[in-house]
């Protein structure tokens, strides 16, 4: 067969485990093609570490982004570029794909960091939140803490965040949490609360 495949038919390759098509839908000028056969590549544990990378700087943002949610079962791909690209759904799902790899190297830790406390998006801050509570590592507490005082959906993310982490700020982050005016972080470290009291029995 010659040509590129169509998105339909990417996408059968992948669940009939026709890896030829699927790679050949890599080269397809559809983006949307690229995107599912990157898909379709990873349902047959085909997709190789240096075609994911490739894809990661693809002039498309939805392969991009495609590529930056498939990473979170590549801990080996490189994530910093794609939390540093210039559309902030890419960032967003590469934040949460690094907290998918637990990679507490510094390059990710220090980047998460930053978009914790400064990306422009809340959903970025939610992420970079979130990843950086599943990774779990001291350096990234500072972050949580501050993200405690952002809008709803990040705070409440934060709080969950915390539950790897203790000490005094921690649990005075907690106790504001608990008169929190919006009930779903108020929620959230009553969960977390209730959790730890579990652990302690």
């Amino acid at each position: 067969m010659t040509g590129s495949p169509t998105r339909r038919e990417v996408a059968i390759a992948g669940h009939e485990g026709d890896a030829a098509t699927a790679r050949r839908g890599l080269d397809s000028d559809d983006p949307n093609v690229r995107a599912t056969a990157l898909s379709a590549l990873e349902r047959m544990a085909a997709l190789d570490d240096d075609v994911l990378a490739r894809s990661l700087v693809d002039p498309d943002r939805a392969v991009r982004r495609r590529a930056a949610e498939v990473a979170a079962h590549h801990p080996d791909v490189d994530l910093v570029g794609a939390l540093h690209d210039d559309d902030p759904a890419v960032v967003e799902v590469a934040a949460w794909s690094c907290g998918e790899h637990e990679s507490n190297r510094a390059p990710v830790l220090d980047r998460l960091i930053a978009l914790a406390g400064s990306a422009g998006d809340a959903l970025v801050r939610e992420a970079a939140v979130a990843a950086l509570g599943a990774i779990g590592d001291e350096r990234g507490l500072p972050a949580i803490l501050v993200a405690t005082s952002d809008k709803p959906a990040v705070r409440r993310r934060a709080v969950l965040a915390l539950a790897p982490f203790d000490g005094e700020e921690v649990d005075a982050a907690l106790t504001r949490a608990l008169e929190d005016r919006d009930w779903q972080v108020r929620q959230a470290a009553e969960d977390l609360e209730r959790a730890s009291d579990d652990r302690d029995v």
